[in-house]
């Protein structure tokens, strides 16, 4: 009986699992889950323990043991999802960023919303003009530390915090001014709403960039935003497209289609390169997911999207949460007492380190930045084929575009990611600030061989560590490869047209074949079916019959009757 009971124990023992879920102000949440626990389950957990209750703009993401990234599926299990060891790390993002966050019913909804974009302006997710920059900087200031004072902020105080990859004197003393002068007064949550409201006008509000490639085999970053599809290459926008233009979504291996119907009835169909099968599939359903959330009215028109073509199987994915309009509505119902927030203040921050008080990371050498492999992802071309343009919004931006720079504390050492060696230029990687004053600069940076764009932090979201200076070297060399001869885009059209052609010819001698039985049942059987006697009784049948059925079959039958003559005679 005690053995049994011990069993029992062990048994119910090796059900459970530990999970680390890490915040956006970077504390841990960590609790236990069974075998066969969904993603719900754990995901309600988070959002009790936050007192969350505008819960669907937000989800859990994490790396499996191949380095792709994935959003856990809330219907399916958090342990067959992982495919890792326990104890499992993940991470609680937002998912879907609202397209108006000042509009967020509570407080406490706005708060998490301001860190995520918080962490997207540091990573250089988030773009600017350098005054935009100081004052979206200045309203972290303004919420963290509150009104400026002269006896506990000295000179220059503003350069103790991160709030950009890169600073410079002049766009900390901007910074400095702005706090001084204009947001004296503002509370916590109001500087707050004032960030989230500028950040919202801006282009790249939402963005999570997928690096790919297009049928040209230039570089481009695809990103799905609260207002429609966007393609970010070289110093350009080359597509914005809105999401009630895109009307279907597709993948096959490593290549991703997007098909769009413009005004007069013009279609196009966009084709672009992921590094894997894997960061291809993980795009597609982002990008069916972000399509029904902003897209759709109700829940209930969401339909299982597949990625296969006819007669073929292929990957079925299907969005299981509410879209924007129902969470609005919903919000607008809340009634309860706002719950208390507690502000990560002057914790020291692993990933996003706008909160500590280390050195700029323009502070690093030059050398030094160059020995730990700075890399940068610049110039690239615009697209050539100009048969894919579509209309993009105009921008007061410019062109140019600044190298992206991170740092994470690690055994007290800075450490640098890796995204690729191309065109890596030592006067621009001591660039002053993160954005010129008139334009525009792109800082997309990530150590992945499928490009996800997060911190070296971030990347802890599997339980694997972060990696040594000898993988970093062996992971930028695998990186490296991949960008110079990634997708050989001609051998695959040919691969891809052949295919087609196997296809056609398959589909063809089916839908013959199918024909052919319809006809033998309809001139040889007796079947008394009232749609077989009506087709029979029509005048055009008779005529094919008699006139040319019945000939052929009696020529079909005498050479049949030839050969079996000939080979008994034999």
């Amino acid at each position: 009986m005690l053995s049994r009971l011990m069993s029992g124990s062990s048994r119910s023992l090796e059900r459970e699992y530990s999970c680390t879920v890490r915040l956006l102000d970077d504390s841990e949440y960590t609790c236990t889950i069974q075998r066969d626990a969904k993603g719900q389950y754990l995901f309600d957990l988070l959002c009790h323990h936050l007192n969350l209750l505008e819960k669907d703009y937000f989800g859990i993401r994490f790396v499996d043991p191949d380095k792709q990234r994935h959003w856990l599926e809330f219907t399916k299990s958090v342990v067959k999802q992982l495919r890792s060891q326990p104890p499992f790390t993940m991470c609680f993002r937002v998912k879907f960023y609202p397209a108006d966050p000042a509009a967020l019913k509570e407080e406490i909804t706005r708060y998490l919303v301001f860190l995520q974009i918080k962490r997207d302006l540091y990573h250089g997710r988030l773009l600017c003009k350098t005054s935009d920059a100081a004052l979206l900087a200045a309203y972290i200031l303004q919420a963290e530390i509150g009104d400026y004072d002269s006896g506990k902020h000295p000179e220059g105080y503003s350069s103790k915090f991160q709030f950009f990859p890169k600073h410079s004197e002049k766009l900390e003393r901007k910074i400095a001014e702005i706090h001084k002068t204009e947001l004296s007064g503002q509370t916590p949550a109001t500087s707050e709403l004032n960030f989230l409201r500028k950040a919202q006008t801006l282009e790249t509000y939402g963005v999570d960039p997928h690096p790919c490639k297009d049928v040209s085999g230039n570089a481009a970053f695809l990103a799905f935003t609260p207002f429609g599809f966007v393609v970010l290459q070289g110093n350009k926008r080359v597509h914005f497209i809105k999401w009630n233009e895109v009307t279907k979504l597709k993948f096959e291996g490593k290549t991703f289609y997007l098909y769009v119907s413009q005004k007069e009835e013009k279609k196009i169909i966009l084709t672009y390169f992921a590094p894997t099968p894997e960061a291809c599939k993980h795009l597609w359903k982002c990008g069916i997911e972000n399509q029904a959330f902003y897209k759709l009215e109700k829940s209930s028109q969401v339909r299982t999207v597949s990625s296969s073509n006819l007669f073929f199987k292929g990957s079925r994915f299907r969005y299981s949460g509410r879209v924007a309009k129902e969470v609005m509505e919903s919000s607008a119902k809340i009634k309860r007492e706002p719950p208390e927030i507690h502000r990560a203040g002057m914790v020291p921050s692993r990933s996003c380190p706008s909160i500590t008080h280390g050195p700029r990371l323009s502070s690093v050498p030059r050398t030094r930045r160059r020995a730990v492999h700075i890399s940068i992802m610049e110039g690239l071309e615009s697209l050539r084929d100009s048969a894919h343009s579509t209309p993009v919004r105009s921008s007061s931006h410019g062109d140019t575009f600044l190298p992206h720079v991170r740092s994470s504390r690690a055994d007290s050492n800075e450490r640098v990611a890796v995204i690729a060696d191309e065109a890596y230029s030592p006067a621009d990687s001591v660039l002053p600030t993160p954005v010129a004053e008139h334009s525009l600069e792109l800082m997309l940076l990530s150590r992945q061989i499928n490009g996800a764009t997060c911190s070296i932090e971030e990347e802890k979201e599997s339980e694997a560590s972060t990696p040594t200076a000898a993988e970093m070297e062996a992971l930028g060399g695998e990186l490296r490869a991949l960008c110079q001869g990634h997708g050989r885009p001609e051998e695959e059209q040919v691969n891809k047209f052949v295919l087609s052609v196997l296809r056609l010819l398959l589909v063809t001698m089916g839908l013959l074949f199918v024909l052919l039985l319809l006809l033998i049942i309809l001139t040889e059987s007796d079947l008394d079916i009232a749609f077989f006697r009506d087709i029979r009784q029509t005048p055009e049948f008779e005529q094919f019959h008699y006139q040319y059925f019945c000939p052929l079959r009696r020529w079909f039958a005498c050479k049949i009757h030839s050969v079996v003559s000939l080979l008994t005679d034999t």
